[in-house]
């Protein structure tokens, strides 16, 4: 029967308290969901974008928006690289803009010369393969990486470790860092694994590579560090002129000739003998007398120079040794070509061997693709009037990476929004199914505790309402008085009994604490006692045993209360976080729960977000499926 009768309904009253019923339904509906909008928009975050508070996420709407997290993506977050590679100078990812007139005859230019000369694996970098501040989460090329080593070694860890020579503990500890070999201390893994980075590397499209820029990193991490970013500075400590940093470049030989300081020549052999990169360094056919009476110097005969333990050679002479062209991987030969950039004092005669500063010349990508540009065009102005471009001269064509990267992207934004949408669920996915037992030990734990709650709680209950003994009244009150105290409180109790029983990292320390459960007791006594006797007796007269009547009778006609049991076991067991760490320290027996709170101890927003929703999908899934189950152990007790 309604509350309110039809005739009641047409009264405006009625009808202004009917419609600010339902408003504050819908208000209370909105403020409920409206936070998990939020979260959900939050499992596609990034750095970039962490701050962001909105219901449908900027990239999924706005390219640029969605530029802004490629960008990020595409220079593993890393700014620096993005300033020095693009030659813009911004704080952050969040206030980079699109390119304002992108070239595409130039950008034509770069990558037929990235075809044609195909630069070596030390020239470029890729992307999407680290996240240092979206901490955990799962980029394209990392996951690639991944499914490659897992495909070749059977998912077999051990077998990776031993024959790449690696010591990961796991799948869920593998990484990868890209490594750009600016800095002298850069050098490439000269191991198995370091090979297989590099073949991953090179298969790598060209849309996802950056390429090192040399004269970024000497403007950006070399002058503004040491001259501030006002290039009024540098012109103050050099005596130029220069309007804007964007006029400072990297001269390929010691800067000389009229209007050339003191200050640039020191600045520039400072960089190039101690700082920069032995890749990017190359020396004049000249020097290699030079070289030779160096060597002659620190190893005194050929013999010594060809042992096993320094360079395994079989020269008959000093003349014998050629000059390096391009700086091996390691060793002493690396070494000793170090020392005879920056200088070597012969201890003996206290002569310096040093390779002299005007046979010393940079050999980079930027340079590469000038001499490409000179060979084709002849002089910058025709290079101009071909490509479009304004160049006062060769020393100011840089690559066109950032226009390059931005034709690139517009060919895949919508490969590009999958991609951000679930990556961090891909991240949670592979740290919690595909690496550990945590799925499993989840499943069997709660089907445990489903199944003893449903044996011990009804047979508690059924002996109560069907025997009503004397003290039933007290035993319930007993019942209550568990519901008094949070669970925490019965938590180091139980572990030192269940440590004294020697149960821990068991599935019956998990069952055992939890087995009976005082507000199941109560319910489900309740509505055992609510059933008509009538059909107890006829049982009985019929000759039915106590089990049976029990079983036949009373779980039979409990199955609406009983399924609200089963769910709130089920519920109780997922969830469980803080018992199962307690009494379960071994991670072969750790449960979800606890395998998601080791997730986000070092993960990013994204990744927490992420693992928040596809712990919670379980519960979801369970409520959609089971609401009428759950309406009818509401409604049937009290109807009865």
């Amino acid at each position: 029967m309604p509350i309110i009768s039809r005739i009641g309904r047409d009264s405006p009253k009625v009808r202004l308290l009917t419609l600010a019923i339902f408003g504050l339904l819908i208000t209370g509906a909105i403020s409920m969901v409206y936070p998990f909008l939020l979260m959900l928009a939050g499992t596609t975050k990034s750095n970039v974008d962490k701050a962001e508070m909105r219901v449908v996420p900027s990239y999924l709407v706005d390219d640029e928006a969605l530029w802004r997290k490629h960008v990020e993506g595409l220079f593993n977050e890393s700014l620096v690289m993005m300033k020095q590679t693009y030659n813009r100078e911004i704080i952050s990812f969040e206030k980079l803009t699109p390119p304002a007139e992108p070239n595409r005859k130039f950008v034509g230019a770069w990558r037929a010369f990235l075809v044609e000369a195909k630069p070596p694996f030390y020239t470029y970098a890729i992307g999407y393969i680290h996240t240092p501040l979206s901490r955990r989460a799962a980029p394209t090329a990392m996951r690639q990486l991944k499914r490659r080593l897992i495909d070749r070694f059977d998912g077999d860890m051990e077998r990776v470790n031993k024959e790449l020579n690696t010591d990961f503990v796991d799948w869920t500890a593998f990484w990868a860092q890209p490594r750009t070999y600016r800095l002298r201390r850069d050098k490439p893994l000269d191991t198995p694994f370091g090979a297989f980075l590099r073949e991953f590397k090179a298969d790598q499209p060209m849309s996802n590579r950056y390429y090192t820029t040399v004269e970024g990193f000497f403007r950006y991490e070399f002058c503004k560090t040491q001259y501030t970013r006002d290039i009024a500075e540098y012109n103050k400590e050099h005596g130029t002129n220069h309007k804007s940093y964007d006029e400072v470049h990297l001269d390929r030989r010691l800067p000389a000739g009229p209007g050339r300081s003191d200050r640039e020549k020191t600045d520039w052999e400072e960089f190039v003998r101690t700082i920069v990169n032995l890749f990017w360094i190359r020396a004049d056919p000249e020097a290699a007398p030079i070289y030779r009476k160096f060597l002659q110097a620190k190893y005194g005969d050929v013999a010594t120079l060809n042992l096993k333990r320094n360079y395994a050679t079989t020269y008959k002479s000093f003349d014998d040794v050629p000059l390096i062209v391009e700086p091996p991987a390691g060793g002493l030969p690396l070494s000793d070509w170090d020392a005879f950039l920056q200088g070597w004092k012969d201890p003996d005669t206290g002569v310096m061997h040093m390779l002299p500063a005007e046979r010393i010349r940079i050999h980079t990508v930027d340079f590469l693709f000038r001499d490409w540009l000179k060979a084709k065009y002849g002089t910058v102005e025709q290079a101009n009037a071909a490509l479009g471009t304004s160049f006062g001269g060769w020393l100011d064509v840089l690559a066109p990476q950032e226009d390059a990267h931005w034709f690139d992207f517009l060919g895949r934004t919508g490969p590009l929004r999958r991609e951000f949408t679930y990556r961090n669920f891909a991240a949670v996915i592979d740290y919690i199914v595909l690496h550990g037992r945590g799925i499993m030990n989840t499943a069997i734990y709660c089907a445990l505790a489903v199944v003893s709650s449903l044996l011990v709680n009804p047979l508690a209950a059924y002996a109560l309402s069907r025997y009503k003994p004397p003290s039933s009244y007290k035993v319930l009150l007993f019942l209550m008085l568990t519901m008094a105290f949070p669970p925490m409180v019965g938590m180091i109790p139980a572990f030192l009994m269940l440590r004294e029983l020697n149960l821990l990292n068991t599935f019956a320390a998990l069952i055992l604490p939890g087995m009976a459960n005082g507000y199941a007791i109560f319910l489900l006594k309740g509505f055992f006692d609510s059933q008509p006797k009538e059909l107890y007796e006829s049982a009985a007269l019929d000759g039915a045993g106590e089990f049976r009547i029990f079983w036949q009778i009373t779980m039979s006609l409990s199955k609406p209360i009983l399924a609200v049991i089963a769910l709130g076991a089920f519920n109780g067991a997922y969830s469980n976080f803080m018992m199962a760490l307690l009494i379960c320290q071994d991670k072969k027996m750790w449960t979800l729960m606890v395998w998601l709170y080791e997730l986000q101890r070092d993960s990013g927003t994204g990744v927490i977000y992420a693992s928040l929703i596809i712990a919670a999908l379980p519960i979801f899934l369970m409520f959609v499926f089971c609401q009428n189950i759950i309406m009818r152990g509401i409604v049937v007790p009290v109807e009865k």
